[in-house]
């Protein structure tokens, strides 16, 4: 039910236009059922839906003497309306209205959020099967640890986003709620069958129960699950930003043509893109912490909770859409370096397959104590006076006693580390099939 043109840009549905837009339409839908039930005279619910309106001015106006935006608003409809304004708002309270509207501008965001997850989703699976079989080290620590594929670090990251869209899904629906329940939400007014049928007319559904406002519990979570989501895209920046280092440089951020990285270095291409999500992805999750405190409310309802979500819902929501926006064109863009891989791979000279040499001694019948203290000798030596690990493993009889030239070159054999990589894309892959089939 929010208006059409408020759709176009997340930042509309947050504007002082759309909202009083929205709050007018919850106060007309409610005059309509009001009057089917026989309570608000039909041309009263008729002159509220055809001369319901507002001028911005006028309500600043109002509220500047009244200090309540929500009578103010009201005032404002009736002055537009004329004698029939005597049924606006009638059996209401301010937030019947107010959480009710705020509902609806909430579940138009999470439309537009819902499409910014699935972009990306859509980028991280293309670029994840373009790089599925392409080398590159794994590192645990910031160390080299051993192979994987840059393929397979962006089905990571999509496995994740994924799950990210199932929790939005979830915060999403707990919000598209709606409540008319009155000042105490005993329906000392209406009756529960009128809140559902207005709640259906929007698009919402009624809280079961609820006090003078809807339970800050719902908005909390739908706040840190946006923070969980933004700080995946913090993960995947962070990643970026490490991969673009001088001495890493396997991957790095699009820097157009005209493009400049620094006043001082006309050499520099820095990870702007990269640093801009890691630092919004705070705010973000600085609001969750603002979300989780407005769960708690004096008795039936005080209004500490108001003034905070006027800042950090629009601000959440529309943070969320811009990174989401800034990742997908982040991953998307992203140029990819398969040759310095390679390279990183082999710059240790062999030194990251020594847990496989570990596997193979033992296999050959060495105690897994004395081939974990051979291997660790040679890789210190390699290590600390920058030598090829496989060349030192090679001129050691006591390995090369126990495994030929042919199951060595299978210990350092790359393809071996990678045997499994297309199990796990089927893995990951087969449950976007389960769901497309509905199972």
């Amino acid at each position: 039910m929010i208006p059409r043109y408020t759709r176009a840009l997340m930042g509309q549905i947050w504007s002082e236009e759309s909202k009083f837009r929205t709050w007018l339409e919850v106060e007309t839908v409610a005059s309509e059922v009001l009057a089917e039930d026989g309570i608000v005279p039909p041309e009263a619910a008729g002159a509220i839906r055809e001369r319901g309106d507002f001028d911005l001015e006028r309500m600043r106006q109002i509220e500047a003497e009244v200090k309540h935006d929500v009578i103010a608003f009201t005032t404002a409809v009736a002055e537009k309306v004329g004698p029939e304004s005597r049924w606006l708002h009638y059996g209401l309270t301010s937030n019947d209205v107010v959480d009710t509207a705020q509902a609806l501008q909430v579940k138009a965001a999470s439309a537009i959020l819902r499409e910014d997850i699935d972009r990306l989703l859509a980028v991280l699976k293309t670029r994840a099967l373009e790089f599925k079989h392409t080398p590159i080290i794994g590192r645990t620590h910031g160390m080299h640890a051993e192979p994987t594929t840059f393929g397979l670090k962006l089905l990571n990251w999509y496995a994740e986003v994924r799950r990210n869209r199932d929790r939005f899904e979830a915060a999403a629906e707990q919000m598209r709620v709606g409540k008319l329940s009155g000042a105490v939400g005993a329906f000392g007014h209406l009756t529960p069958d009128q809140e559902e049928r207005i709640c259906a007319r929007l698009g919402l559904v009624p809280a079961p129960v609820a006090t003078q406002v809807l339970q800050r519990d719902r908005h909390a979570y739908y706040v840190a699950t946006l923070a969980v989501i933004t700080a995946t895209l913090d993960k995947i920046a962070t990643e970026v930003r490490h991969l673009q280092r001088t001495e890493v440089r396997e991957a790095e951020e699009h820097f157009s043509e005209k493009q400049k990285g620094s006043s001082a270095m006309p050499h520099k291409r820095n990870p702007i893109t990269a640093e801009q999500i890691c630092g919004l992805a705070r705010v973000v999750r600085a609001n969750a912490q603002a979300a989780l405190e407005n769960v708690a409310l004096w008795h039936e309802r005080d209004i500490s909770h108001s003034s905070v979500e006027r800042v950090i819902l629009p601000d959440s929501t529309i943070l969320t859409d811009y990174l989401l926006a800034r990742a997908a064109s982040l991953i998307e863009k992203l140029v990819v370096y398969p040759a310095r891989m390679q390279k990183n791979i082999e710059s240790t000279g062999g030194l990251i397959f020594s847990g496989q040499l570990l596997l193979d001694l033992a296999e050959a019948g060495m105690l897994r104590e004395d081939a974990y203290r051979l291997v660790q000798k040679h890789a210190m030596n390699a290590w600390q006076n920058d030598l090829a690990f496989r060349e030192l493993v090679t001129a050691d009889p006591e390995i090369t006693g126990r495994l030929s030239p042919d199951k060595l070159a299978h210990t350092f054999d790359l393809s071996r580390q990678l045997s499994n990589v297309d199990a796990i894309f089927t893995r990951v892959l087969a449950i976007d099939a389960s769901r497309h089939h509905g199972l």
